[in-house]
């Protein structure tokens, strides 16, 4: 079903779409705190908006690259969500919820493990309750790939993925390029910042394969993952690394309902993340539109109160639901 989305006047360039979200205020809810210690020592944390009752359905949100709970996206999910009486959980990455996490390693674009660990927890705890989910960017990524590895094991009965990055290589290079350095070099430099603090701890140094000296010859997104996200993943490469981190290949075998949100004038993107008809399987919905940036997709109110189309979009996709819910 093709949905109608028209950005205002104001915000028809892709930069106002994609920078204005990060600068509008949007209320922080009240969260709970769950932490998931995993196999291999490390931990993951939930946060949690409300707690679910029996048989209700659980809305897992999954966060952007260096994003969080935080996030202008993930605050107004919250929000909405909370409108309809959904009960809403955050999965962080490692090291994103506000404190570095133990080990080496960190998360990647394709790192399904830890999301699956996340949904067997809810699984086993609330086993009559729905999962929903939605991804934002790289966590949109993640889940298209998850979806795709699992199939009809997934343990999440509907999904959304907004402005995935299913091309890794190409989105890699594309941030090379024009104002698109500006977001690229805004997110290097949190990812270096992480990677301080890690080479800064003596039982984690001999196992970074960076120094700190090198930390900050690591500008692009390219050569961070060719020297940091590679190798601490188990990758031959960083071209290993975006071949089989990307999402693309894993949208023809998704089995449970799943839709996928795209804007042509993402500056993230290119055309190489747009799938043809014959990539996508049954259980796909994809919607392209013209405009809406990065995670931007304002459709009205004004640039001191912008309103959006995402919110309705996804939880009327998740929840069958038509009527506006923001």
């Amino acid at each position: 079903m093709s949905q109608q989305f028209s950005p205002p006047w104001w915000a028809k360039n892709p930069h106002v779409q994609t920078i204005l979200p990060v600068l509008t205020k949007v209320d922080r809810p009240a969260l709970r705190r769950e932490r998931i210690e995993l196999a291999d020592g490390d931990f993951i944390d939930l946060d949690w908006q409300g707690i679910p009752k029996p048989n209700q359905a659980i809305l897992v949100i999954i966060h952007g690259l260096e994003g969080s709970a935080e996030s202008h996206y993930a605050r107004r999910i919250l929000a909405a969500s909370k409108g309809l009486g959904l009960c809403s959980v955050v999965h962080h990455h490692r090291s994103c919820s506000g404190e570095l996490n133990r080990l080496a390693r960190g998360y990647h674009s394709g790192d399904t493990a830890d999301l699956q660990t996340t949904l067997e927890h809810l699984k086993a705890n609330y086993p009559h309750n729905l999962l929903l989910a939605v991804g934002y960017s790289l966590g949109g990524n993640v889940l298209v790939k998850y979806q795709g590895e699992q199939q009809d094991q997934s343990l999440i009965d509907k999904a959304v993925a907004i402005s995935a990055p299913l091309q890794l290589g190409s989105c890699a290079n594309r941030l090379e390029k024009g104002f698109s350095k500006v977001y690229q070099s805004y997110l290097i430099k949190q990812l270096q910042q992480k990677m301080r603090g890690k080479v800064a701890k003596p039982e984690l140094k001999p196992l970074m394969p960076i120094s700190k000296q090198d930390i900050d010859s690591l500008t692009t997104f390219y050569a961070f993952d060719d020297k940091v996200t590679a190798p601490l993943h188990g990758f031959d490469s960083v071209d290993d690394y975006y071949t089989r981190a990307s999402g693309m290949p894993y949208l023809n075998r998704i089995a449970k309902p799943t839709l996928v949100i795209h804007a042509k004038d993402d500056p993230f993107m290119t055309p190489a993340v747009i799938p043809a008809q014959d990539q996508l399987s049954e259980h796909v919905q994809y919607e392209l539109h013209e405009n809406g940036g990065h995670v931007g997709f304002i459709n009205g109110g004004s640039p001191w109160r912008p309103k959006y189309y995402l919110e309705q979009r996804i939880l009327s996709f998740l929840t069958s639901l038509e009527a506006a819910v923001c």
